[in-house]
């Protein structure tokens, strides 16, 4: 497991984050720590749960000063009754050795799809925000989450796979229109860094009655996940790498229009669903009608009608044929946390 937070504390941070990690896994009403200012409490807290989201029960705090004293007293506010909690402990423990038992023995990118699919396959966005649902015990336990608790329950069974894993955690625009900060995962695969965003593919892949799972951000660099998530307000490795993300791996980027005409046919004429992503420069909305000639061109053939929708931020193309009666449709989609759906 990365403590990777932990790691970019200086020592008294440290030496508070061991105490209050220490006392809150003992269930401890009161915690003696070192002094630090409220604001630097506050954050040493705060990742202290990233690095360990398996500690789930215990989500606020008060904390006590004394007069010339070096130290202060953290009182932790725990989410259940101690007995509960013991309880939710025996139960997640005993979900997530389940859970990860079929990808032992996976590669690391396999033990990365495999979280990535369950949660895209598992869990779907609890609009009324519960406090659980900012934990692990919504999406493991309740089969819901917001977020912050999907990228803990990533992180957490990652950490069980062995795949090093972290939360990168940005701020909230209100001039965008941006409430709330969003947290997803930066995972290290073959020794590379990449974005994962398990909460926005799950967004994309609600937006369908016949539901397949969305790769969108899927092992994406930094240039590619900043089109549409916000900066980081806390430190991250950089992913520098371009070529590795889903769909290139999966020869479904392309760079020439007549490769999307090609594959749209083959769509057309067997039934099924086409996600691509375009990589042949900017998907500009001159190139964006090219793209949609040709596909509409291939249903032509084949006597059938394309529905079509965007990622525009990410550059990805769905294409569902369906029979010619049916009236063609362009939609623009928009990933998000989950409660715009």
């Amino acid at each position: 497991m990365e403590q990777y937070y932990y790691n970019h504390m200086n020592k008294p941070q440290q030496a508070a984050y061991h105490s209050i990690f220490a006392g809150v896994k003992n269930l401890l009403d009161e915690i003696q720590v070192p002094a630090l200012s409220g604001e630097e409490l506050y954050n040493v807290f705060f990742q202290m749960r990233l690095d360990h989201p398996e500690i789930f029960w215990v989500t606020n705090f008060k904390y006590r000063y004394y007069k010339d004293s070096p130290n202060l007293i953290f009182i932790p506010e725990y989410l259940f009754e101690k007995n509960k909690i013991r309880e939710h402990q025996k139960a997640l423990t005993a979900r997530v050795e389940k859970l990860v038992r079929l990808a032992q023995k996976m590669s690391e990118w396999e033990k990365e799809k495999y979280v990535h699919d369950f949660i895209c396959e598992n869990v779907r966005y609890d609009k009324l925000k519960k406090a659980y649902s900012h934990e692990i015990i919504g999406p493991l336990g309740q089969g819901v989450g917001v977020c912050e608790g999907i990228a803990k329950a990533v992180k957490v069974l990652l950490d069980a796979l062995g795949v090093w894993c972290v939360i990168a955690i940005c701020g909230n625009n209100p001039e965008k229109g941006i409430k709330y900060r969003h947290t997803w995962n930066i995972v290290k695969i073959n020794g590379t860094y990449y974005h994962l965003d398990a909460t926005f593919d799950n967004s994309l892949g609600k937006d369908h009655e016949n539901t397949e799972i969305r790769y969108d951000y899927f092992n994406l660099d930094d240039q590619q996940i900043f089109r549409d998530h916000e900066p980081l307000i806390a430190p991250a490795p950089h992913c520098n790498d371009h070529d590795h993300f889903y769909y290139k791996e999966k020869k479904l980027s392309f760079t020439k229009q007549e490769d999307v005409y090609k594959r749209s046919l083959q769509a057309a004429k067997k039934g099924k669903v086409l996600v691509f992503h375009w990589r042949g420069g900017y998907l500009t909305k001159e190139v964006l009608n090219e793209l949609l000639d040709l596909i509409r061109k291939a249903g032509m053939e084949k006597e059938k009608t394309a529905m079509v929708s965007i990622n525009w931020p990410q550059a990805v193309l769905r294409i569902q044929y369906a029979d010619i009666q049916v009236q063609e449709s362009v939609m623009l989609e928009e990933a998000n946390e989950g409660e715009r759906d």
